[in-house]
């Protein structure tokens, strides 16, 4: 049997720790029983805290810790569950969880973290030079902090060596599942997210993040821009004709608009048309090929592959996942 310990800290998660204690706990279990077999469980799952006192989640509720972090003798994978409170005070707070996590790492455990939980790793510094994901809606701060860390949010997952990450408050159940097939295998993986009722192996953030057009800066003739490409975004100009608008070189626009939101303005449009096209599929019952004209776009193929880049999936699976019911 494998042994899991959830490290528990004030301010976190509930369902971060619980939802992934059930999936480890009931892994060969619920599949089993609704087999009418035997159940045979997998994991030995544990929550562990400072002291071994309990948690209290930033929902209000209290969990309680079956041992302390001093008390963990043997552990074949330890997961640190997502912050939901203050990200700097969690940090500040935890010195024991961020020393237990270095001495896992020395002892070349599994470590796996979840959204924002990945700040304690790297806050411990067990991430510098290695590949990392977050919450995608954190990533700035954490690029911020942690600049030494090769952070690619667009993934769902990331593995580097001993060190797992899941990107979004609900990936536990992406890296449960996950962490299940690398200990027992596919089979058993997949019949947890039968039972369970979830899909398994999303790869990507991309569908639920925003584009980040919206960044704040005071160049007030760049936000007149931006206002005016909100209304004409779906217009067939060019670059030279946008600076003409204001009264600007093609080279000044580009220039200005780098330095006020880190992206050309080519960029800038294509992100306004896709942020359309999802409005579009979200609330409507469009054609595709009639959105994909809305927006701006001629070519069909050049349209869905450029939406899958920016959303990792393509129009039709976006409007599936997303489109109000």
């Amino acid at each position: 049997m494998k042994h899991i310990y959830i490290l528990g800290f004030d301010q976190a998660l509930a369902s971060a720790i619980t939802g992934v204690l059930d999936l480890f706990a009931l892994a060969g279990v619920t599949w089993n029983r609704i087999q009418e077999q035997a159940p045979t469980p997998i994991f030995n799952v544990k929550i562990a805290s400072k002291n071994g006192a309990p948690i209290r989640c930033i929902n209000g509720l209290e969990i309680g810790a079956h041992v302390a972090f001093d008390d963990i003798q043997q552990a074949d994978a330890i997961i640190i569950p997502t912050i939901g409170g203050p990200i700097e005070d969690v940090l500040a707070n935890n010195p024991e969880l961020l020393a237990f996590i270095q001495k896992a790492d020395k002892e070349q455990r599994i470590i796996a973290g979840n959204c924002t939980g990945n700040f304690l790793l790297a806050e411990a510094g067990i991430l510098n030079g290695r590949q990392a994901t977050t919450h995608w809606g954190f990533q700035q701060q954490f690029q911020q902090c942690y600049p030494k860390v090769n952070l690619t949010a667009e993934f769902m997952l990331t593995k580097d060596e001993h060190i797992y990450c899941a990107g979004g408050g609900l990936a536990w159940f992406d890296l449960g599942l996950h962490m299940i097939e690398r200990f027992i295998g596919f089979e058993a993986a997949i019949q947890t997210a039968k039972a369970f009722v979830i899909d398994y192996r999303r790869d990507s953030q991309l569908s639920y993040s925003l584009m980040g057009l919206a960044k704040p800066h005071k160049d007030a003739q760049i936000k007149d821009v931006q206002q005016w490409l909100t209304k004409h975004y779906a217009l067939n100009l060019s670059i030279d004709e946008i600076a003409q608008q204001f009264s600007m070189s093609k080279r000044t626009l580009i220039r200005r608009f780098n330095q006020a939101l880190n992206m050309p303005p080519l960029t800038y449009i294509q992100g306004l048309r896709i942020e359309g096209a999802q409005k579009l599929l979200e609330e409507s019952d469009m054609h595709i090929d009639a959105i994909m004209h809305k927006v701006g776009y001629e070519d069909t193929s050049s349209f869905r592959r450029l939406f899958k880049s920016k959303t990792g999936c393509t129009p039709s699976e976006y409007r599936s996942r997303f489109r109000r019911r």
